[in-house]
């Protein structure tokens, strides 16, 4: 089993923090097989193909109205 990482950056954003530095630190050290989770207060689209090109494929989750859990995998 991987490692999991999870990051929560809701309390950022609603701060008005912009998170984008905190998760690429995050996921910088995970190797193939690893996960990543995110906690974000909404879809957070614009980061997909960031992390596609780092090698992630992701799977995307709504548990409130202003909650998303995306599950992101490191591919070998």
């Amino acid at each position: 089993m991987g490692t999991i990482v999870e990051l929560d950056v809701r309390e950022d954003l609603q701060k008005k923090i912009e998170p984008f530095e905190k998760i690429m630190n995050a996921v910088k050290p995970l190797q193939p097989g690893d996960i990543f989770i995110l906690h974000a207060p909404f879809k957070p689209i614009p980061l997909f193909p960031v992390m596609k090109a780092k090698g992630f494929t992701y799977e995307t989750e709504q548990i409130e109205k202003k909650h998303w859990k995306v599950t992101f995998v490191k591919q070998g």
